[in-house]
């Protein structure tokens, strides 16, 4: 009992830790693998920026108020960034296997500016933005967007897990106190 309390007080600093790493595992990837990402690649990062913003109030809220955790309603609002990350993980790997079709802003022309894209202006071609229905890399059969899927499924189930903190508590004492 004492760890599932522990685990619903201190989510939203697990909720960080893991946005903040699966943010740095995104950029190594695009600095260190030269795996340049696609639009919806991008909107996956967007996700995990909020739940670090959410997750960060929380925890500056725990820890300034002196609560015994954040309230209930930070771990419900981070289970629905990251239900809403696994939503577009889901669309992009469906993308990617050709199950249905992706919009254009996917494969079109990018109006981003970088080294590449200058370079490949300056030779006299377009710079055409990484598309999304195509799979730069996988593991295990999975691409990116896969696992991101599932990364995201998890911690959508653990952050609805955190927000019913109360109700697991309440439900646990009542328990053992039957029984003693």
């Amino acid at each position: 009992m004492k760890a599932v309390l522990f685990f619903s007080r201190w989510w939203s600093v697990i909720a960080l830790i893991s946005a903040l790493c699966l943010l740095g595992a995104a950029h190594a990837f695009q600095t260190f693998g030269n795996l340049n990402p696609c639009h919806l690649c991008l909107k996956q990062r967007d996700i995990y920026w909020i739940a670090v913003g959410v997750s960060l109030a929380a925890t500056v809220w725990a820890v300034f108020t002196g609560a015994k955790g954040p309230p209930r309603v930070f771990s419900f609002v981070l289970f629905a960034i990251f239900a809403t990350g696994c939503a577009i993980a889901i669309f992009h790997m469906g993308g990617e296997e050709k199950w249905w079709a992706l919009p254009a802003t996917c494969t079109g022309v990018s109006d981003e500016v970088s080294i590449d894209s200058i370079a490949a202006i300056l030779s006299g071609g377009k710079f055409k933005a990484p598309q999304c229905d195509i799979v730069a890399w996988r593991f295990l059969g999975l691409s990116m967007a896969g696992w991101n899927a599932i990364i995201s499924g998890v911690l959508a189930i653990l952050s609805l897990i955190a927000s019913l903190r109360l109700k697991l508590y309440y439900r646990l004492s009542q328990r053992q106190a039957s029984e003693a």
